[in-house]
C-alpha cells in the first residue's frame, strides 16, 4: 500500500511521491521560546515524530528540520522590566522545550535552526519580493517592510480564503501600511527596544516578521521545492497562509504537502490556550506520568484530531502500557529456556503497516498491537510457545516504530524507582515469598488467601516452572 497523506492545501488524501526517490524533507514550524512548553507543544512535536519514524520504517533516507523562533515580539515583551536579557530568556526557554521533548522520546531533528542564525537569507528574500514588486519599504521612516497582499494572486490559496474577507494582519501595527491585510516581513527599530534585537538592513535596523522566518529556515536547509511542511492547525493561518504566499511571490515552489496536527482541548472540548488560563505545561505532565506513558498518551489519538486531556486521560493511557508491558516481560520470562526463545523475529503485521500508510491513521495500529498482545497471552495460557514467540516479535517491532516499547532502554530510567514503586515492590515480594512458603508447607488455605488479597488489590500472579510472579493488572 502507497502511504497516502492528507494535505490542508488541497483538502485531500494524496498519495505520496517524494522529490528524491528515496529521500523526504521535512519542515516542521518550532517553538516560539517566549514561555515554557505545554501539552500542545509536545502534542506537535510527537504528531511529526511519528510521521518521521514510520518513514525511516519504510526505507526513505529523512532529513526533519524543525526551526526555533528566537527572536518574536513576545519574546521581547516577556524579558522586558526583567533581570532576563531577550536572548538568555530564549535560550533557557529553548533548553525546557529540548528537555520535554527528550523526555517523550522525540528524535532529535536532523538541523534546528534559530531564526536569528538566518537574518541574511530573510533579508535576501524581502529584497527579492521588493523587486518583484510583492513587497514595499514603508515610506513614513519607521523602516517597515511589508508583504503586498493584493499585489499576489493567490493569496489565501493554503486556507481556501478570499482576499477581501479576511481580517486584518495583527502582527504589527498598522502604521505605513498600504493595506491593513499586508503583514511585516521587516520591522524597523523601535525606541525603547534593546539595541541587541536589531540587526542592519538596507531598510534600516530592525528584526524579521514572525513569517518570513520560517520561509528562509525551509529553503536554507532543504532548497527552494522540498516534501513536506507541518505545523499546528493553529499556525494554518496567518501562519503558513503567509509563508506560502512569500516563499511563491519570491519564486520558490516551496512545500509540495501541508500537514497539520489537531489542538489539545481541556475537558468539555474547551480550546487549550495560554490567555484562557487552562494551559497543562509539559513539566506537570512529565511529573505526572512515566515518560513512556506520556509519550502513549499523546502519541495514539490521530494526529489530525482534536485530543482531549481530561481527568484520569494518564492513568487510562498507564493502564495500555502496562497491558503491553506484562505481556512483554510475560512472554520472555515464559520463553526463557526454551527452543523458541532464540527465535524471536521482529516483523511489522500487515494490518498495522496499512494503517500507518493511511495517514498515519495510529488509533487503527495500536488498536492492532493490543489485539496482538490479547492473542500473545492466550498462546502463552495454552503453552502454545511458537504462536507465543512469534507474537512478542510483533508487538515488539510495533512499539518500537511508534517508539512506545516500554521494555526499551530509553524508558529505563525513572521507570518505576519512584519511592512509591519501590515500597509497593517490596511489600508485594514480600507476600509472594510467604505464599510461596505456604505452599511448599502445602498450607494452601494461606497461600490462596495470599493471593486472593493480592488480587482485590489489582495484583495478579503467576505461577511458572521458575518461580511466582507479579503483575498489576492493567
Amino acid at each position: 500500500m502507497t502511504l497516502r497523506l492528507h494535505d490542508s492545501k488541497a483538502r485531500a488524501l494524496l498519495d505520496f511521491t517524494p522529490l528524491v526517490p528515496g529521500e523526504v524533507g521535512i519542515y516542521v514550524c518550532g517553538p516560539t521560546v517566549q514561555s515554557s512548553p505545554h501539552i500542545g507543544h509536545l502534542r506537535s512535536a510527537l504528531a511529526y515524530d511519528l510521521l518521521r519514524r514510520w518513514l525511516s520504517f519504510s526505507g526513505y533516507k529523512v532529513t526533519f528540520v524543525r526551526n526555533v523562533t528566537d527572536i518574536d515580539d513576545k519574546i521581547l515583551l516577556n524579558a522586558d522590566g526583567t533581570d532576563e536579557e531577550w536572548w538568555a530568556l530564549a535560550y533557557r526557554v529553548e533548553l525546557e522545550f529540548t528537555a520535554a521533548y527528550n523526555a517523550i522520546g522525540v528524535l532529535p531533528p536532523t538541523y534546528e535552526p534559530r531564526a536569528t542564525a538566518s537574518i541574511p537569507e530573510m533579508q535576501a528574500i524581502i529584497t527579492r519580493l521588493i523587486e518583484a514588486g510583492h513587497a514595499y519599504a514603508a515610506d513614513d521612516g519607521t523602516g517597515d517592510v511589508y508583504f503586498d497582499t493584493a499585489s499576489w494572486a493567490d493569496y489565501g490559496e493554503l486556507t481556501h480564503q478570499r482576499l477581501d474577507d479576511m481580517e486584518p494582519a495583527t502582527d504589527s501595527d498598522s502604521r505605513g501600511k498600504r493595506d491593513v491585510r499586508d503583514f511585516a516581513l521587516w520591522k524597523g527599530h523601535k525606541p525603547g527596544e534593546p539595541l541587541t534585537a536589531a540587526w542592519e538592513s538596507p531598510w534600516g535596523p530592525g528584526r524579521p516578521g514572525w513569517h518570513i522566518e520560517c520561509s528562509a529556515m525551509s529553503t536554507k536547509y532543504l532548497g527552494t521545492r522540498f516534501d513536506i511542511h507541518g505545523g499546528g492547525l493553529d499556525l494554518r493561518f496567518p501562519h503558513h497562509e503567509n509563508e506560502l504566499a512569500q516563499s511563491r511571490a519570491a519564486g520558490d515552489e516551496f512545500a509540495r504537502y501541508w500537514l497539520h496536527n489537531g489542538l489539545v482541548a481541556v475537558t468539555g472540548g474547551q480550546k487549550m490556550s495560554k490567555s484562557l488560563g487552562n494551559s497543562v505545561f509539559a513539566s506537570e505532565l512529565i511529573a505526572a506520568a512515566r515518560p513512556v506513558v506520556l509519550r502513549y498518551y499523546l502519541g495514539t489519538a490521530h494526529y489530525r484530531s482534536t485530543l482531549e486531556y481530561h481527568e484520569g486521560a494518564l492513568a487510562e493511557a498507564e493502564a495500555a502500557v502496562s497491558r503491553i508491558e506484562g505481556f512483554l516481560e510475560r512472554a520472555q520470562r515464559r520463553l526463557t529456556g526454551t527452543r523458541f526463545a532464540n527465535a524471536v523475529s521482529q516483523v511489522v503485521p500487515e494490518e498495522f503497516r496499512a494503517a500507518m500508510d493511511d495517514d498515519l491513521a495510529v488509533p487503527q495500529a495500536v488498536a492492532v498491537i493490543h489485539e496482538t498482545v490479547r492473542r500473545g497471552n492466550a498462546a502463552l495460557d495454552d503453552e502454545d510457545f511458537a504462536e507465543a514467540a512469534a507474537l512478542l516479535g510483533q508487538v515488539t517491532a510495533m512499539t518500537e516504530v511508534l517508539g512506545m516499547n516500554p521494555l526499551a532502554p530509553e524508558w529505563a530510567a525513572g521507570s518505576g524507582d519512584d519511592a512509591e514503586s519501590r515500597a509497593l515492590a517490596a511489600l508485594v515480594e514480600g507476600l509472594v515469598a510467604d505464599r510461596q512458603t505456604a505452599r511448599a508447607a502445602r498450607d494452601f488455605t494461606t497461600a490462596d488467601r495470599i493471593r486472593d488479597e493480592l488480587a482485590q488489590a489489582g495484583i495478579s500472579i503467576e505461577d511458572t516452572p521458575s518461580g511466582a510472579h507479579w503483575s498489576l493488572d492493567g
